[in-house]
C-alpha cells in the first residue's frame, strides 16, 4: 500500500534544466554578434595605442626636446640618455614611444636602430628585465640564439643581451617606465656601462620615465656619473587639452554615438585629477560599456557619471589590494571617520584611536603609535592619503592633519570585501 504522504521526488524527463548546450548557445549568442553599436574601433581607446603625430595633442615642446637628445642615434652616434618627470597621465610614455619609433624609422644610411619599451612594475628584478629585453631584441632565425623566459642566471641573460645587440644593432633605445620601481640602480649601471666595458659596441640610449622628481637624487653615485642624464619635465595636461586629446580619440565610437556633453565632461573629471589624460581616456571607454551593458542607443553624461565612478573604484581596489593588511585597517580608519563627520581631515592621534578600535574588533595586532605614523607616511607616498602639518599655536603645538584622497565610501566598501575585515562591526565610531 502507498503512503499517503510519500511524494515522487525524481525530475520530469520534460523538467527544463540548464544544459551545457543552454550555456554553450549563450555564449555564441553574445560571441556571434557581429557588429557593435557603441564602438567602432575599440583599440584607439587602449593606453597602449601609440597616436600618429597630428594625434599627440599638447606636447610639441616635449617631442622637439627629447629628440633633439637622440639625435645622436639616427647617426650611428650614442644617444643621451634621459629622465622624463611628470605626473601620471601627461603623456611621458606616449612621447617616449613616439620619438623612440621616429628614430628608427629615420635612421640615416645603413644605421640600424632598434627601441624596445619596459615596464618596471611588471619587470621589477635585474634578472626579469635582462630576460624580458634580450628576447625582445632577439631574433633567434637571425641571431641563431634561443633565449628561455627564466631559468638563467642573471649573468646569463646579460651574455646573451650583449650577443643580440652586438648581432643586430649599431644603437637601441631602451624605454624603462616606472623606474623607480626596480628594485636596485644595477640595470641602469649594466645599460650605461655596457660600452665602457667591452659587453657590446652596440650604443645604448636609456629613457627612464618616473612620476617622482626626486627619485634620480636618490640613485647611486656611480650611477649617476655613468648614467649622466638629460632631464626632461611634462607638466599636466588643461582641461582644453584633454579635451582635444579625446576628440582626436572619437573615432573609436561609431557616428553620432556620443551625446555632445560626454567628452567635455570626459575632460572636466580628468583636469580636476592633476591633468591625467589616462583617467579622462579610461572614463571615456567606460562611459561606452555603460551605455553598452544598458543597450543604450547613445553614450550620456549619466553613463559617464557612472564609468567615473565604477573607474575610480576599479583604479582604487587594484592599488589597496596589495597593501599590508595595517595599513589597511589604518585606512579604514580614516574612512570611518569622514563617513562619521563633516570634515576631511584629522589628526593621527584621533586616526590612531580609531585604529585600535579596529584592531580590536577583528583581533589583530595593534602597532605603537610611532609605528602607525610611518604608516600614515607610506600611504601618503603611495598617493592613496594626504597629510600635512598645522601649528596649532603655543597650547597645541603642531599636530599632522590626515585625509583621504579617494571618497571615503570607496575606501570603507573596498576595504570591507577584504575577508579579514568581514567581522568589523559596521560604521565603528571612533571613542
Amino acid at each position: 500500500m502507498e503512503d499517503g504522504s510519500s511524494r515522487d521526488t525524481s525530475v520530469p524527463d520534460d523538467a527544463e534544466q540548464p544544459s551545457e548546450d543552454a550555456e554553450v548557445n549563450i555564449a555564441q549568442e553574445i560571441f556571434s554578434q557581429q557588429e557593435d553599436p557603441i564602438f567602432a574601433n575599440k583599440s584607439l581607446l587602449e593606453i597602449s595605442h601609440v597616436p600618429s603625430f597630428d594625434r599627440i595633442v599638447g606636447r610639441d615642446n616635449e617631442i622637439r626636446k627629447l629628440s633633439e637628445e637622440l639625435r645622436g642615434a639616427v647617426q650611428g652616434y650614442s644617444p643621451e640618455n634621459v629622465i622624463v618627470y611628470g605626473k601620471t597621465g601627461t603623456g611621458k610614455s606616449l612621447v617616449s614611444k613616439y620619438v623612440s619609433s621616429q628614430a628608427v624609422a629615420n635612421a640615416h644610411d645603413d644605421v640600424r636602430i632598434g627601441y624596445e619599451y619596459l615596464d618596471c612594475s611588471t619587470d621589477n628584478t635585474e634578472t626579469q628585465a635582462a630576460s624580458t629585453l634580450a628576447r625582445a631584441f632577439n631574433d633567434p632565425e637571425e641571431t641563431g640564439l634561443d633565449i628561455p623566459e627564466r631559468g638563467l642566471s642573471t649573468a646569463a641573460y646579460y651574455k646573451r643581451l650583449w650577443q643580440v645587440l652586438e648581432q643586430r644593432y649599431d644603437v637601441v633605445l631602451i624605454i624603462l617606465d616606472e623606474a623607480d620601481l626596480m628594485a636596485d640602480d644595477n640595470l641602469l649601471m649594466k645599460l650605461s656601462r655596457a660600452g665602457e666595458s667591452g659587453n657590446t659596441d652596440c650604443r645604448i640610449g636609456v629613457i627612464a620615465i618616473s612620476n617622482k622628481i626626486e627619485w634620480a637624487e636618490d640613485l647611486n653615485e656611480r650611477v649617476k656619473s655613468s648614467l649622466q642624464p638629460k632631464e626632461l619635465s611634462f607638466h599636466p595636461y588643461d582641461a582644453q587639452q584633454l579635451e582635444e586629446i579625446l576628440q582626436h580619440r572619437r573615432d573609436a565610437f561609431k557616428p553620432d554615438v556620443l551625446d555632445d556633453g560626454v567628452i567635455p565632461l570626459c575632460a572636466a573629471y580628468a583636469a580636476s585629477d592633476f591633468g591625467d589624460a589616462r583617467k579622462a581616456i579610461d572614463v571615456l571607454r567606460h562611459a561606452g560599456n555603460v551605455a553598452y551593458e544598458r543597450d543604450a542607443d547613445t553614450v550620456t553624461e549619466q553613463h559617464v557619471k557612472d564609468a567615473r565612478t565604477k573607474a575610480e573604484k576599479d583604479r582604487f581596489k587594484e592599488l589597496v589590494e596589495g597593501i599590508p593588511q595595517q595599513a589597511k585597517a589604518s585606512l579604514l580608519a580614516l574612512a570611518i571617520l569622514s563617513l562619521n563627520s563633516e570634515q576631511e581631515e584629522f589628526p593621527t592621534q584621533l586616526v590612531y584611536r580609531q585604529y585600535q578600535n579596529i584592531c580590536d574588533n577583528i583581533g589583530q595586532d595593534v602597532r605603537s603609535e610611532r609605528r602607525f605614523r610611518d604608516i600614515l607616511k607610506e600611504l601618503a607616498f603611495l598617493g592613496i592619503v594626504d597629510n600635512r602639518k598645522e601649528n596649532l599655536g603655543r597650547s597645541g603645538g603642531i599636530t599632522l592633519l590626515n585625509r583621504l584622497v579617494e571618497e571615503p565610501e570607496i575606501v570603507y566598501e573596498i576595504i570591507r570585501d577584504d575577508a579579514r575585515f568581514e567581522t568589523l562591526t559596521n560604521h565603528l565610531s571612533e571613542s
